[in-house]
């Protein structure tokens, strides 16, 4: 039994026939029932950098048979199976060389009789391992200047793989796919990873697809050996369309490995962003993601001084190849929520928002396994499966300490069914939203003609639907002297924490031309009062017992519902809304480790947290 959680946004009370709302975009009431979990970010051994780490034996169609609930044999030879299967799935091998080490290392002549194959032959012949994995890395950065490539010597450039080889691969892995979809129980997306670092710095994108292996393996993915500007990504994802008449989009990986190159003032070319790329942009990037191992990016306390809760698994170091310390001015181009600010100051100036996206988290997982909460977090690594060293382990052998991992996320959609045309187009209609690991269920719409009991009507999705937009969707001016109003609704996982609040996140353009933000806390559990100086409700408290690593469900709430209005509103001013919905404290997944192989509690990562969802926005201009 699903449990939903419904957070209704509400813009105005001027009474609608229940055929037609003028006010939205929306044209029909056929809406989606049901929301769907799953990871639109997994790797398999067919990405060179997860087989280089160990991931040498678990497949795509591995990844897929673990996430429908079927039990494999893991790295370490444990036995793994998911206790709450998935509902979709997205492999999202790397294309850069995609396929080719564990190939190449089996013998496949597809890969060996190449000349690529020979570059890689001639790296073992000399014993020179790590040149092997360096020629993936530089892949990354194909099209950069020299001195960014890594320094072990030119002689490990990246050779492409041919064309035919791609493309024999590719049909592989769509085939792979569709073997293992099984449309109304399972969705099985093909897909990749165009894996971008200019200088170090995160460009990625994951690449989905919504048709079958006959239609998605007419062109092999576009890859960093083609290009490293994703406005040439975004032109290549259109040519397949015009080619095959199939549907594409491209998701933009966490943001906060960037060092403020995800969400530009200035492409790479270091020309301002202007109208074409702001088109290109908004036309194939409708969603991106914002958690996931390498951290959590929906704010910064730097960028959010007033919002306690923004200093949570933030990643804010330097870059994914740290080569480069992280400045203060990168973080408003790294996270959700400066992104969303920007793109209202971009569609005022262009005329188009780039950065008008719908949140979802995934795993980035290099294990072929989606293990993503607390206590049932099994590693993204092989380094990283269960045991007493995991946390103290290197991420790919020198990157960041294990014990800084994060167990996100779950990727959520509204659909009306489990197919992948159903939750390709939830996704690019922005009906989604992320947590960090809890399958807490959100709604979230935006209208101007909600009562405030509507929460209380045994129907009322249906009403939502029918006078309002939902997560993702634009709301159009309303009558005149209205203010916004959110009705909020929200339950707990079934077999997870309670809940501690509920949260409006709104960000506005001024008439200065300012950015600004505001929390608001709307809901929440217990008989805790706000501060009537700050606004503030005071925290939940915290039952975890550390010594156990166990918690109790005895303060929070199971379900959250109230009606809220925006004092603050400006019908003249741009604006987004969201939601975001937070846990009672839990132990975070080093905490369990800790008490199970009875080893100390690591320093530098909090002992509990607080599990979250954030919903899509809802766009308000006038």
């Amino acid at each position: 039994m699903r449990i939903f959680v419904t957070i209704l946004c509400v813009l105005f009370t001027t009474k609608l026939a229940a055929e037609e709302n003028p006010y939205s975009r929306q044209t029909t009431f056929d809406y989606p029932k049901e929301v769907f979990w799953g990871d639109t970010h997994l790797h398999t051994r067919n990405s060179a950098d997860a087989y280089s780490l160990g991931n040498q034996n678990l497949t795509p169609n591995d990844a897929y048979r673990f996430a429908r609930g079927e039990k494999v044999i893991a790295h370490n030879g444990m036995e793994v199976q998911l206790n709450r299967p998935l509902d979709f799935l997205v492999v999202s091998d790397h294309s850069e060389y995609l396929g080719g080490y564990y190939r190449f290392f089996v013998d496949d002549p597809l890969v060996t009789k190449t000349a690529t194959g020979d570059q890689w032959k001639g790296f073992i012949d000399s014993g020179n391992l790590q040149a092997l994995f360096n020629a993936f890395v530089n892949s990354l950065n194909q099209a950069s200047d020299e001195p960014n490539r890594a320094s072990s010597g030119h002689n490990d450039k990246a050779i492409p793989f041919p064309l035919r080889t791609r493309e024999l691969i590719w049909e592989d892995v769509a085939k792979t796919a569709d073997f293992n979809n099984d449309p109304g129980t399972f969705t099985a997306f093909t897909g990749y990873e165009w894996t971008i670092a200019v200088a170090g710095n995160n460009l990625h994108r994951v690449i989905v697809y919504r048709d079958s292996a006959e239609i998605a393996s007419q062109l092999p993915p576009f890859s960093g050996q083609d290009s490293n500007d994703p406005r040439e990504l975004w032109k290549a994802l259109a040519r397949f369309e015009e080619k095959t008449g199939g549907q594409v989009l491209a998701i933009p990986h966490n943001g906060n490995l960037s060092n403020g190159m995800m969400f530009p003032s200035k492409s790479i070319d270091g020309k301002p962003i202007n109208k074409s790329y702001a088109k290109l942009r908004a036309r194939w990037e409708p969603i991106a993601e914002i958690s996931q191992v390498k951290g959590d990016g929906e704010s910064h306390p730097t960028l959010s001084p007033d919002d306690e809760f923004a200093d949570f698994e933030n990643w804010d170091w330097d870059n994914i190849g740290r080569s480069q310390n992280k400045e203060d001015w990168m973080l408003k181009h790294e996270y959700a929520r400066g992104a969303l600010k920007l793109g209202l100051k971009y569609e005022k100036k262009l005329g188009i928002n780039p950065f008008k996206v719908g949140l979802i988290a995934s795993s980035d997982g290099h294990n072929s396994l989606t293990t993503v909460q607390e206590d049932n977090f099994f590693g993204k690594f092989p380094e990283s499966n269960p045991s007493e060293t995991r946390m103290n382990s290197l991420m790919a052998g020198r990157l960041w300490e294990g014990k800084y991992n994060v167990a996100s996320g779950y990727a959520a959609v509204w659909a009306r069914e489990n197919t992948r045309e159903a939750i390709f187009d939830a996704m690019k209609r922005r009906e989604v939203y992320a947590t960090t690991g809890s399958r807490i269920t959100v709604r979230f719409f935006g209208g101007w003609d909600f009562d405030e009991d509507l929460v209380e009507r045994p129907h009322f999705v249906a009403e939502a639907y029918k006078k309002g937009v939902p997560m993702g969707g634009d709301l159009l001016p309303g009558p005149n002297n209205s203010k916004p109003r959110f009705v909020i609704s929200a339950a707990k996982d079934a077999v997870g924490a309670n809940l501690d609040r509920v949260q409006v996140i709104k960000g506005w353009l001024d008439k200065k031309g300012n950015l600004n933000e505001k929390i608001y806390d709307v809901a929440w559990s217990g008989d805790r009062q706000k501060d009537q100086t700050t606004g503030k409700v005071p925290p939940v408290g915290n039952t975890v017992d550390l010594d156990t690593a166990t918690y109790k469900n005895t303060i929070g709430t199971a379900v959250l519902s109230t009606v809220w209005t925006d004092e603050d509103f400006d019908p003249n001013q741009k604006a987004f809304y969201y939601a975001r919905v937070l846990e009672i404290p839990v132990p975070r997944w080093t905490t369990y480790d800790a008490v199970y192989f009875d080893i100390p509690l690591p320093e530098g990562v909090p002992a509990t947290i607080q599990d979250r969802a954030y919903t899509s926005p809802i766009w308000y201009s006038p």
